[in-house]
This record gives structure tokens, sequence and C-alpha cells, in this order.
């Protein structure tokens, strides 16, 4: 009787789950339209989801293995379910491998049974606690219904009451493996995720060919025809800059959103949520699920943003997302350190969405709190966030007989000052860096007066057209001298001048992308100074400390632009041992300094920069005998902005001109005037 009733079965469910895929479809299509590769993004789909997922699932070893089980399993099994039990292939050969493959999966669902026994707080529970029964239902009831053609037990096997106790596992597996991989069940995400794997809007993540950072700058607004095609705005003709409602994302992103696995991965890493902000970057993003398909929070079983009840969320494509589906305190809460994205193993672009939400607040309301509107006009009225007079921007190398672009047009390094220049602690990173190119003799220039902000804090802000603006005036200024490289001790102008600068560029000339296209190299700080110690340019004497010195890692120089090991090959160089921190490299904690979040300053139950300290404290770091080594002048300024007793904090620039070794070496006007003389 059930052999007669499984292809039946078989036949209903894959009709129901390609109904429910065409569905979800639909949904996706709602957002705007952008050009894929669909054939390339297919072949590449394998690839991506065993190299570039599992490379992120494999940091959870037990975990990892469970999947490979569970869903190499199940995707084997249902193959060779459909030829044995749907076509009637009913031969040994189709039959063992079948036994085998439910075997794996029934061994991967037992894992995933114990760990759902006790689940870490992170786990969304409700649907997800009933999946591995659903699990082990499927792979147990098709283990047991293949054995007549396998050999094993005699055909006919199986009537009466043990006839309707396989049927009704078969139902209840087939159920949540297919009804809920099209139609919202825990699954969805595997029919999601696979397809927003072929079609990820940042293809370029994907083979660990792409340059380093080339894939976390932000996309560019193009705010001459960016518009919202929904039906509404077609009738009014009215332009949105960025995105104010669901279907105002990109097709591809909300796909991107329906593939979450609800893991939690991203809430564990996130800084705000840690320090009770009003964010959670896995609600987040089913947030937007319950706005791209309609609806409520109310099924949601994870946990909530700090300090705002579950249930309360409410929306629709077409309705604005602030108005009931996301405050904007949540959106605001976010330092953009990209900790969420790094963690996820479906990939997902949470700092695209939030940033792409804030444009909307920024540019079509005005909304941006705290003394983001005052940053925001200083910006573009004297080409700083302070409002500092522009003709003060090189005051702090008063004493520093530094050469000017202007005067030189030619150098093989331009030293990009950034902001810090009109802070009186930064200041002092700005010249230990100084004293360090002058000990090598490095051929240096500034701009002066000419240099403006980069733009980092307007783009995070949401302000695309001031970040724009700086960025064509920035690129126009540096089209007007030569030189090889541009280095700087700020993380955030380092990223914005490698990873978005080029897209400002090719917009305005049409050249390729690239800062190499640009003439020019950007190149952080500790780079280029590791680059000095190894050339041999500079010898550092070893730092004589007794107490306990640690680093921590910037995230736009970490996460942003994957440069972990210089920084520490410097700090190795002056034969520093280091405490690492648990939360170091690509886990390394926000301070809290990034995405204008000092600007916006949602409040919380704890400061970041607080919990960062005690991160360090806890690898001995106590006192000010103790050291904190940074790469960030805003890191600088959020560490030292923690109440004592704490360890001392220093740059890597200061800490290296403490200990460079004197040596004598001839003037750097000598030095070009020979240049000069050879020419």
């Amino acid at each position: 009787m059930l052999e007669s009733v499984i292809p039946w079965l078989l036949a209903g469910f894959i009709a129901v789950l390609l109904a429910g895929m065409v569905r979800r479809a639909q949904l996706w299509r709602a957002g705007q339209a952008e050009a894929v590769d669909w054939v390339a993004g297919l072949k590449a789909m394998p690839g991506r989801y065993l190299v570039d997922l599992h490379h992120v699932v494999d940091r959870d070893k037990v975990m990892s293995n469970t999947h490979v089980a569970t869903a190499g399993g199940f995707v084997a099994s249902m193959l060779l379910i459909l030829l044995v039990h749907g076509f009637g292939f009913d031969t040994a050969w189709l039959a063992w491998p079948l036994l085998l493959t439910t075997s794996v999966m029934f061994v991967g669902a037992l894992f995933v049974l114990r760990r759902r026994l006790n689940p870490p707080s992170r786990l969304s529970k409700g649907p997800w606690m009933r999946l591995p029964k659903s699990l082990l239902s499927f792979a147990v009831t098709f283990f047991v219904v293949t054995l007549p053609a396998a050999g094993i037990l005699p055909d006919g096997f199986g009537s009466g009451v043990l006839a309707f106790l396989l049927l009704a596992g078969i139902v209840a597996g087939l159920g949540e493996m297919l009804l809920g991989m099209g139609w919202a069940g825990p699954m969805k995400h595997a029919f999601a995720g696979a397809l927003h794997l072929a079609f990820h809007r940042r293809p370029e993540r994907f083979g660990g060919t792409h340059d380093k950072g080339a894939s976390t700058g932000l996309k560019l607004l193009d705010l001459d025809t960016f518009d919202n095609n929904t039906s509404d705005s077609k009738a009014s003709g009215s332009k949105i800059l960025g995105v104010a409602k669901p279907s105002d994302f990109i097709w591809n992103q909300l796909l991107g959103f329906d593939a979450c696995v609800q893991c939690g991965r991203c809430e564990a890493m996130c800084p705000a949520f840690a320090a009770g902000q009003p964010l959670n970057p896995k609600k987040l993003i089913q947030d937007m699920v319950v706005g791209l398909a309609g609806g409520t929070d109310a099924n949601y079983a994870g946990s909530p943003y700090p300090g705002k009840p579950v249930g309360e969320a409410k929306g629709s494509p077409l309705e604005v997302i602030t108005e009931g589906l996301v405050s904007q305190e949540t959106l605001w809460s976010c330092t953009t350190c990209r900790a969420c994205v790094e963690e996820c193993p479906m990939m997902i672009e949470h700092v695209d969405a939030i940033v792409d939400m804030r444009r909307f607040l920024t540019l079509e309301q005005g909304a941006t709190p705290g003394k983001g509107a005052e940053t925001l006009q200083n910006l573009i009225a004297t080409d700083n966030p302070s409002g500092n007079n522009p003709a003060s921007r090189s005051w702090w190398a008063a004493d520093q007989n530094l050469r000017l672009m202007s005067e030189v047009k030619e150098a093989e390094v331009l030293f990009w000052v950034s902001d810090g220049a009109f802070d009186m602690r930064s200041q002092r990173i700005l010249k230990a860096f100084v004293k360090i190119l002058k000990a090598a003799n490095v051929d240096f220039a500034i701009l002066g007066d000419e240099e403006r902000d980069s733009g980092d804090v307007a783009r995070r802000l949401g302000d695309d057209a001031t970040f724009q603006s700086l960025a064509k005036r920035n690129i126009a200024t540096l089209s007007q001298y030569r030189f090889k490289r541009i280095v700087t001790t700020d993380p955030h102008a380092f990223h914005c001048l490698k990873n978005e600068y080029p897209a400002v560029y090719q917009k305005e000339y049409g050249d390729e992308a690239g800062s190499e296209g640009l003439g020019y190299e950007v190149l952080h700080h500790t780079r280029f100074i590791n680059e000095l110690v190894s050339a041999g340019k500079i010898q550092l004497e070893t730092l004589a400390t007794s107490g306990t010195v640690t680093y921590h890692d910037p995230c736009y120089l970490g996460r942003y632009n994957n440069e972990y090991d210089a920084p520490r090959e410097v700090l190795n160089a002056m034969g520093i041992e280091l405490a690492e921190m648990e939360r170091s490299g690509f886990r390394s904690r926000c301070c809290g300094g990034g995405g204008g979040a000092p600007i916006t300053d949602i409040p919380g139950e704890r400061r970041i920069a607080d919990m960062r300290m005690d991160d360090i404290r806890a690898v001995g770091a106590t006192s000010s005998s103790d050291l904190v080594a940074v790469g960030c002048q805003q890191c600088t300024a959020m560490l030292e902005g923690v109440v004592e007793p704490r360890p001392e904090v220093q740059d890597i620039a200061e800490i290296v001109a403490a200990q460079l070794v004197e040596k004598a070496a001839a003037p750097l006007v000598e030095k070009v005037a020979s240049k000069q003389e050879v020419a």
C-alpha cells in the first residue's frame, strides 16, 4: 500500500513546493530591478556554498559537521527518493545508497536535536524547535520504507498500524522539508539561501580572489536617476533617495533577507545589542522579511531589540519601514562595524540595508538624531565635521617643516592627514608618524588646507550627497599632483579612499574602478611602517616593559580591509609579546566610534567602549603600566574616554616613534636636491 501512495505524496508535495517557490519569487520581485548574470550565478552557487559559506560555518566544527551530515544527507536522500520511490527504480543499486544517505542524515539530526535540547540564547525557538523531530521523521521513515527495495525486508512489508505510522512520518517529514522550504517554514532558508548565494549583490565576496576590502565599500547612490519604481511613486513621478519601504530595496537584497537561518551569530557579535541599545541584527533582518511578505512580528521567537517587546512591529512592501516596522533608534544604533556581516553564514549584508534606510531618513526626512544634523551642516559649510576653520587644517604642523603638494607638485608619498588635524590628541599621532617618515627619509608631502574630510561620517549617516561632493572635490585635488601612494593614520579615510572613491571616480570620469585606476595605491600607516621596518629603513629598539601589552583591531582596518598582520608584525619587531584578547582579529569588538554612533548617541545600558575595555582588562592589562596598542585615531579617543584605572592607550605610530634608533641621515632637502641634479 505504501509504495502506491508514496509517489502521489511526492508529486503533491513537490507541486505545493513549486507553488511556494513561485510565491516567494514574486515577493522578491517587488524590489527594485538590478541586472545579474543568471547563468554565471547558478554555475558559481555550488562552489560558493561548499567553500565560502562553509568557511564561515566551519568556525564551529561541531555544527559544521552537523550541517554537512544533515543538509548533505537530505539533498542526496531526496534525489534518491525521487528515483526509488517516485519513479519506481527500486533496484538495490539505488536502495543501498539511499539507506546510507538517510542514515547520515539521521546522525546529523541527532546532533541538531541535542543542540535544541539546551539551545544558546542567540538561537530562535518557536518552529525551529520542531525541526530536529521533522528531520528524524524524514530520515527514519524513508530508511524503513526503503528496506524492501534493498532486499532486507520482503515486498509488501508494512500494513495496518505500521503503515499508518510510516505514512504519518513521511507526511510530517515531507511537509517540513518541502512545504517549509517554499512556504516560510524553518527550511525556507535552504531555497532562498541557495539563490542568494547565486545572485548575491556582492559577488566579489566569493571565491577568495577579490582584493582586500573590495567587497566592503557601500554602493554608490545614484543621485540623478535613483527612482522608486513602486506603482504609487510612478504615478506621482517622485524620487526617493534611500530606502523608505521594503519594496525600495534591490530585489536580491530582499532575497538575502529571506535567506536568514536565525542562528543568531550576528546577535552574539553585535556591540550595540550587547550594550543594550535597541538593535538586534537578527531581529532587524526578520523584520525585513515581515515587511516584504506583509504582517506582524508576532511569530518571531528570538531575542527582541533590547527594551522593545516583540509583537508590536507590522509592515508591508509598500509601507514606510520606520512607521511601524522598525524604529529609527534601531537604525541609528548601528556602529557599521560589520561584525554581523563577518559572522553571518548566509553572507547577508546587514550594514548595507541599515545605511540604505538611513539615507532615506537623512536625505528625505532630515531625521538625523543627536548632533547629526549639525555635523552634516559643518561638513557642507567647512569640509570637516567639527566646523573648524578650513584654513586651520595644517596648523598642527606649524613646527614640523612639512612640504605641501601645492609647492612641490610631486612626491613618492602623499600623507593624508584626515580630520585628526583638528584634534589635539590625534595631532600627537600625526607628529609621531611624521617623525617616522623623516627617520626613514621618505619623500612625502601633505595637501595642507587643500585636504577635505574624506566623507566617511557623512556616508555612514546616510548623507551620500555630501559624501559624493567631498569625494569629487578631493579627487579633483589629488588629480593635480603626482604621487605613487597615499598613506593615512585614519582607517576610516583609508577605507573611503581605497574602496569607495573608485566608484565616484568611475561615475565622474568613466574610467575603470579601482584605486590603481586612479593612479595611486592607498595604505594604512601600520602597513607602511611594517614595510619600512622590513626594508631596514628604520631600526627599532626593544620596548622595555614589565606590563601587559595587547592590540585592539579597528573595525575599518580589520573587517573592512582584512589588515590584521601588519600591526602585529610591527609590534613584534619591538620585541612585544602580545596578550591577545578573546575578541580579536576578525572577531574584534568595536570601540563604539564608527558609523557616526558618537554623534547620534543612542542610549543603552552600557557604553560599548567600556565593554571593550573589559575585554582588555580580561587579558591582564588593567593599570597605567600596561598598554593597549591601536591603529585608529577614533579608537584611541573612545578607549581613552573610559574611566580610569585603565591601561595606557597609544597608537602604533606613537610606540614606534618612541623606539626609533636614531641614525645620521641626509636631510630630505639634500636628497631632493641630489635627485634634481641627477635629472
